[in-house]
């Protein structure tokens, strides 16, 4: 293995080409873009999906929202959800005024436990948020009945697994509605941006209304989101390569030029004023742009992912249950405790920065109080073991197999020194 400091990430906006930067670059200033509406981007994903309904928003969790306040729910009421989720899904839940239920997962595909799920369910259950969790599908057959039996409307969370299927049908299209996020690590990324989709006419005409109803970001909003793929690729990636990357990214974000993934508000559980709002045009571009090379992301993933389980088989590691019809958003790997915190920080000496906020807590990303969310520990030991004991390997487009390989070959000496 020769000696490469090229710094490896597996977030930071991982997606962007070069082709990306130019075209966020050239819509800063073009003030005709700037005035486009979202529509066009709403029918290429409507006629990718072959879904009657469509509506862009700024976030995926203005989509969710959308789609909670489009069921005519009473306050108070449950909303069932997989623990091992992200605090994004779960916000939009808090500022509809209803009450996350947590239903533990699966070791084998970290997708929903559908026999804990029955146990979880009360007459106050109306929802079902699925999470079709880094690509794989959950078991929609199983899941779908149990909502049939029970009255309770299904939502399918695709936020890791556009272009994924189950049993031939795409993501996204089985469950009453769903929603997709188009932020900065995900399948595609506009930085933020969000989809809410439905085939049910009823169910659409209120998602309609509301978006109709919501504004526009402020266009310094708009701006910071256009800035990021640019500062991202040709300032603080290559800074980390002389170690002071982290700062960078810090002083951009204090100092407001760009925005964080996640606001303060929201790790108190709080509605910051940009969500709910539209998509705006510009980013729509962006977001549309992305999909076109959909195929070639989730295609090059896939092909990253076996080049893994081929190269790790070795150390004898669980990994996430393979699936012809999924993709590949993260390679997931599930070590002995304590292990990942020990492994990521051997691989960041060697410049291979592999913490993406998914781990530590059920909830992620750490760092925020779970109470906030109403999750009781030790009511999911699954999940909590997932979270202990995980760690994920980047599988987009800037990973290659040359650098595929060097993960693996430093990932082996990590675990290695940290079992000895």
């Amino acid at each position: 293995m020769k000696d490469n400091k090229e710094p490896i990430f597996i977030a930071l906006s991982p997606n962007v080409e070069k082709d990306d930067v130019s075209l966020a670059l050239s819509l800063l200033f073009n003030q005709k873009e700037w005035k486009r509406d979202e529509s066009f981007f709403e029918k290429e994903f409507q006629n990718f999906l072959k879904v009657k309904y469509a509506f862009a928003f700024n976030s995926g969790r203005s989509a969710l929202l959308a789609i909670l306040k489009s069921l005519n729910l009473k306050e108070g009421e449950e909303v069932l959800v997989q623990a091992f989720t992200c605090s994004a899904l779960l916000l939009p839940i808090l500022w509809a005024k209803l009450k996350p239920v947590f239903v533990d997962c699966e070791l084998e595909t970290l997708n929903l436990d559908v026999e804990d799920l029955k146990k979880k369910i009360t007459k106050n259950s109306r929802v079902l948020i699925v999470q079709h969790t880094f690509g794989l599908s959950a078991n929609m057959d199983e899941i779908e009945k149990i909502c049939q039996e029970r009255n309770i409307i299904l939502i399918e969370d695709c936020a890791h697994s556009l272009g994924a299927k189950y049993k031939g049908k795409l993501c996204g299209t089985i469950g009453k509605a769903s929603f997709f996020s188009f932020g900065r690590d995900k399948i595609i990324s506009s930085v933020f941006g969000g989809m809410a989709v439905t085939n049910d006419e009823e169910i659409a005409q209120k998602i309609k209304s509301f978006k109709e109803n919501s504004e526009y970001p402020k266009k310094i909003w708009v701006f910071q989101q256009l800035l990021h793929p640019i500062l991202v690729e040709k300032v603080i990636k290559p800074s980390f390569k002389y170690r002071f990357g982290k700062g960078t990214l810090f002083l951009f974000q204090k100092l407001r030029i760009l925005s964080k993934a996640l606001s303060e508000k929201e790790k108190k559980g709080e509605q910051p004023s940009f969500f709910p709002k539209r998509m705006p045009g510009v980013l729509a571009i962006l977001a549309s742009h992305q999909l076109k090379k959909l195929q070639k992301f989730n295609q090059h993933r896939n092909l990253i992912a076996n080049f893994y389980r081929e190269n790790l088989s070795s150390l004898n590691l669980k990994f996430q249950r393979d699936d012809k019809e999924r993709i590949y958003l993260r390679f997931p790997l599930l070590l002995e405790k304590k292990e990942p915190e020990i492994v990521l920080n051997l691989l960041k000496r060697e410049n291979i920065f592999l913490d993406d906020g998914w781990r530590k807590k059920v909830i992620v990303p750490p760092g925020k109080d779970e109470k906030i969310f109403g999750y009781t520990p030790g009511s999911c030991q699954n999940a909590e073991k997932v979270a202990k004991s995980i760690l994920n390997l980047p599988t987009s487009i800037q990973v290659d197999t040359e650098k595929a390989q060097r993960i693996c070959y430093f990932l082996k000496n990590a675990i290695f020194d940290s079992r000895n």
